[in-house]
Parts: structure tokens; C-alpha cells; sequence
């Protein structure tokens, strides 16, 4: 592994960059536009990475280059010039509906590994489950049933399973994974959006929440994989494809085998730093707030080298 992708100054960059497309996104919060809210937050970030000294390639980005014009996949970052080289995943707006209503738990994420270390996940969906730190190895199992992850939770940490918090995008296609847990007397926490943060909230005693399922973005997982490698969590995911064209945009990518299972260490397959600010007040991080001329930020950084979490507060004039 290489210091260089992981020193100090690239974990401190990482944080600014997060923050710039924080600070860019909240200047539209509650404004109802969705659209305008995340190119703010694209247009952003990009310029911030592009004035960084790395050989960057976005791997997990706005989408596909004729879809995304800002941000898309496959594309350099960075000055170059025998910078590290490195894989980036972001999402500069992760909750844009959460941005535009003004609500909850909207982020800037980002994370960055070696190059050629992170699963290029292509853009389609992910059949995830997800756990925090403390448990013993296969303590989650994507092919088993809800039920039975929560009752192997709470064996894993001494309790019943009513005493078990599980964390599911409330979405019709839930249904039966929330039947599931609840018919072991589990609690269902909902989110309406923002599966990063929902991953990220079993990593934090404080938030309640022991187990994460359901089925989100695979992006997404690749970006939750990192926070939770940062901190010796667990995930697995399985590649949802509805169409053949989702299919072939999997090979565009490399993956052929379309009903592999992957584990965290499949998907970041090297040290990560992870870096997420919050947009709007969340249960993991203050969103940006504005005061007598200044700006705060709320960011949290993950380094998996060295099994950091730090939090960083700024505040600087507008």
C-alpha cells in the first residue's frame, strides 16, 4: 500500500473537497430544485479535485460520460504531473431531493484508494446488508432472510432481537424485508433517502441502528464499503439488474459474473480515506450553517491505513 495515496495532507484535501461541494449544495437548500442543487455541488467538487496535485480517475461518479457531463465515469482529475494515482468515488450530492425539501441527512461524499483498488461499479442497483464494527466475521449473510440476520445480530451482541434497530430506505420494494424483520419483534428505522448515510449510521453507537438492508444504488455501496472499511464494519452486496442494458453496462465496466456476492473487501480492495460533510443536520453530522458572516462545516473523516475517524469543524468567512 502505498503512504503516499494516505498521508496527512491527502487526508486534509479530501475533507476541503467534501466541504466545497457541502457549502455549494446548501446555498440551495429548500429551494425545490433538485437538479440545480446537484450540479452546484458537481461543478464544485470538480473544480476543487481538479486544483489538487493527484492523477485521480472518477470510478464511481455522476454516471457515464454521455449522461453525466460533470463527473462522469472514466474521467481525470487532479494536475497530474506525478501525483498519486488514484480511484475516486463520489457523490457531490448525496440526497438532492433531501437538499431541495430541506430535510435530514444530506451529504458531500467522497472516498479515494489506489488506483485500480475500487470495484467500478456500474450504475445500476444493489441487494446490500450492512453492520458496524465489534462482530464476529459472517455475522451478516445477503442470502439469508432479514429475519434471521437480525436474530444473528442479536445473538452476536447478547440480546433479544426486539432490542435490534435495523435502518431500510422506505421504498414499496421494502416490503417484505420490513415484514421480515418486524416478525422477529425488531425496530424498523426508515430513511426516505441517503443509503450512504443509512450504511454509515450502524458505524455510530449513537445513532440506535445495528443492521442495514435493502436495495439502493451500487454506487452507494461502494462509497458506504469505504467508510465501513475506515472503521472494521462488515457488507455484502449482489448486482440488481433489471434490463439488458444494465447487463451490458456491468461489462462495459469488467464484471461478467452478474450473481456474485461481493464482501466489503471485494469492493475496496485496499486502504481508503472516506470523507462526508453534511449539507443539511443529520443523526451522523451538522449540516452547513451561516452566522454573523462565517460558514461551518461539519465533515467526517475515515483513513482505513491507520483506523481513524476524526471529525472537522470549520468556519470560515463567506
Amino acid at each position: 500500500m502505498s503512504s503516499e495515496v494516505l498521508d496527512r495532507g491527502l487526508v486534509l484535501d479530501a475533507v476541503r473537497v467534501t466541504e466545497i461541494a457541502a457549502i455549494a449544495a446548501w446555498k440551495l437548500v429548500g429551494r425545490g430544485d433538485e437538479k440545480e442543487a446537484d450540479q452546484a455541488a458537481v461543478d464544485a467538487m470538480r473544480t476543487a479535485l481538479n486544483d489538487l496535485d493527484i492523477d485521480g480517475e472518477i470510478v464511481i461518479g455522476e454516471g457515464e460520460r454521455d449522461e453525466a457531463p460533470m463527473l462522469y465515469i472514466g474521467e481525470k482529475v487532479g494536475r497530474g504531473k506525478g501525483g498519486p494515482k488514484i480511484d475516486i468515488a463520489l457523490d457531490p450530492l448525496e440526497g438532492t431531493t433531501l437538499t431541495a425539501k430541506a430535510m435530514a441527512n444530506a451529504l458531500a461524499v467522497m472516498a479515494w484508494a489506489p488506483k485500480g483498488t475500487l470495484l467500478n461499479a456500474p450504475d445500476t442497483y444493489m441487494d446490500k446488508i450492512a453492520c458496524g464494527p465489534g462482530y464476529p466475521k459472517g455475522v451478516i449473510d445477503l442470502d439469508k432472510t432479514p429475519a434471521e440476520n437480525v436474530q444473528s445480530m442479536a445473538e452476536a451482541k447478547g440480546v433479544d432481537a426486539t432490542e435490534i434497530t435495523v435502518c431500510i430506505l422506505d421504498r414499496p420494494r421494502h416490503a417484505d424485508i420490513i415484514a421480515s424483520v418486524r416478525s422477529v419483534g425488531a425496530r424498523v428505522y426508515l430513511i426516505t433517502d441517503g443509503d450512504v448515510a443509512g450504511v454509515m449510521n450502524t458505524a455510530d453507537p449513537s445513532t440506535g441502528v445495528d443492521l442495514y438492508v435493502g436495495q439502493g444504488g451500487a454506487p452507494e455501496g461502494v462509497l458506504a464499503c469505504a467508510a465501513l472499511k475506515c472503521v472494521g464494519g462488515q457488507f455484502e452486496g449482489r448486482l440488481v439488474f433489471r434490463n439488458a442494458d444494465e447487463k451490458a453496462r456491468a461489462k462495459r465496466v469488467g464484471i461478467t459474473d452478474f450473481d456474485r456476492k461481493y464482501d466489503l473487501h471485494e469492493m475496496v480492495r485496499a486502504d481508503a480515506i472516506f470523507a462526508a460533510t453534511g449539507v443539511t443536520n443529520g443523526a451522523l453530522l451538522d449540516g452547513v450553517q451561516y452566522e454573523d458572516g462565517f460558514v461551518h462545516t461539519h465533515t467526517i473523516v475515515m483513513n482505513s491505513a491507520t483506523q481513524t475517524v476524526r471529525e472537522v469543524r470549520m468556519k470560515r468567512p463567506v
